[in-house]
């Protein structure tokens, strides 16, 4: 393969992984924002709670209140949208450079074509190459979702 077409699947390869980082980015800010609207939340029904206690003191216990389900809510659909943005942006700047590397194999074999051998086991290793960014991508953003 020539120095012009590594140096692409190199630069492809390298955004999907900017692009990743730029998901990861986005939900721990959205995950951050959550947290203090749930902070705010809890600190608005500890105060409830508190007065509700002084005017009665056998009160039931409650349950979560809406505003801090929407807020977990929020965080979790956040995730979701990174994770998802995250994953078809990695897809989609994975499957631009394996394009790029099969047109340019297809250019090298016909200019060469006793280099068939090496050129095709060179293309293997990129496209493996490739694809292994892909599902890095992948395993990021699950975890994104269910761990943090």
């Amino acid at each position: 393969m020539k120095a012009n077409v590594r140096k692409r699947l190199f630069v492809v390869i390298c955004a999907a992984f900017a692009l990743l980082l730029a998901a990861l980015l986005v939900t721990g800010l959205a995950e951050n924002t959550a947290a203090a609207q749930a902070d705010t939340v809890v600190a608005a029904a500890a105060a409830d709670e508190a007065q509700a206690s002084d005017a009665a003191p056998l009160a039931e216990t409650q349950a979560p209140s809406d505003a801090q389900t929407s807020a977990e809510t929020d965080s979790t659909g956040s995730k979701a949208l990174a994770a998802g943005i995250a994953i078809g942006l990695a897809a989609a700047a994975g499957a631009i450079g394996m394009g790029i590397a099969i047109a340019k194999t297809s250019e090298a074999i016909a200019r060469q074509p006793e280099a068939e051998g090496k050129i095709r086991s060179t293309l293997m290793l990129g496209l493996v190459f490739i694809e292994t960014a892909i599902i890095y991508a992948l395993i990021v953003a699950i975890l994104v979702i269910f761990v943090l």
